[in-house]
């Protein structure tokens, strides 16, 4: 089943709380303005998502793949980004309170500088999927 994926699918405006989305393959999905709190996108491949403007508070995105996704003015507050990789996100103007960030990968990612200050102050660990150091993905200075 490697490599295949499904259709693309459109969950823009919709009420996700809670839905299990774990180890699944989803081409270029389309989560804008949903609410995913709480959801389960662990170990999930989503690269190239849309979740502009998305509710992601407590939202377990433990493993997943988020490469090339458009992850801007999202609340992730909470979330679980551990372990993730965001390579090539777009991450404009979201939100990382409280947000474990152990492990993930955001090379080349676009961030606000304010939110890699932020991020900076707690970032550690080494993404198990790629190899690489947070702290190093996020140009943090020593």
């Amino acid at each position: 089943m490697k490599g295949k994926y499904s259709p693309p699918v459109s969950f823009s405006n919709a009420e996700l709380r809670g839905r299990d989305f774990s180890g699944q393959r989803l081409r270029s999905p389309e989560f804008s303005n949903a609410n995913l709190e709480s959801a389960n996108f662990s170990n999930a491949d989503v690269q190239g998502a849309v979740f502009s403007a998305s509710v992601m508070t407590q939202t377990n995105l433990h493993g997943a793949n988020l490469s090339n996704s458009m992850a801007d003015q999202v609340k992730f507050q909470g979330a679980d980004l551990s372990d993730a990789v965001l390579v090539e996100a777009i991450l404009l103007r979201s939100t990382f309170e409280d947000t474990d960030i152990t492990g993930a990968d955001f090379t080349d990612a676009i961030l606000d500088g304010a939110q890699v200050k932020e991020l900076c102050q707690r970032a550690s660990g080494v993404n198990s999927q790629t190899g690489v150091d947070t702290r190093e993905s996020l140009g943090c200075r020593n």
